[in-house]
């Protein structure tokens, strides 16, 4: 089974979040999501005032594939990768940008609200959440032993039979 690259959680998760927010109230956009490059949501935030969202799994699953073509695309035209990506309709956008190498901040918003703004403080929160991110890839692993594992299977029997 695939399993999300990064593991967002208690106080990082919280703070992630919470730039999150900020940047959902500062730029005007509808939709906030910071997906791992698996395709995963690790945290999103949606405006009160928007429509239903479309399905974040989906979403997320279309940005990080759309993300690893681009970076083919990159490396054939002899770039490290592109950073960034800009989808625009009639009545929308979808901005993705790289957070490092884990994530991909992703913004949904509509044509009321300007993409140089919405540039200007992705980027000021992708240096925030970029660094949580980092703290997080050199936290050591949690290390079970063998207790662990008599144990799970001593309460599992117990509460199972």
């Amino acid at each position: 089974m695939i399993e999300p690259s990064l593991a967002l959680y208690g106080e990082a998760y919280a703070r992630v979040d919470q730039h999150l927010e900020e940047l959902l109230e500062q730029t005007g956009v509808r939709y906030c999501l910071l997906v791992d490059r698996k395709g995963f949501v690790l945290s999103h935030k949606e405006a009160l005032w928007a429509p239903r969202p479309p399905a974040l799994d989906s979403v997320a699953t279309l940005v990080a594939s759309n993300a690893a073509a681009t970076a083919a695309l990159a490396n054939m035209l002899g770039e490290r990768t592109f950073s960034e990506q800009t989808h625009q309709g009639e009545n929308g956008t979808l901005y993705v940008e790289s957070v490092g190498d884990q994530a991909l901040l992703t913004l949904i918003f509509d044509s009321s609200v300007a993409l140089g703004k919405v540039k200007v403080y992705a980027r000021k929160s992708i240096e925030k959440v970029g660094a949580i991110l980092d703290e997080i890839a050199e936290m050591p692993q949690p290390e079970l032993g063998a207790d662990f594992s008599q144990g799970a299977v001593s309460l599992l029997d117990d509460l199972l039979g």
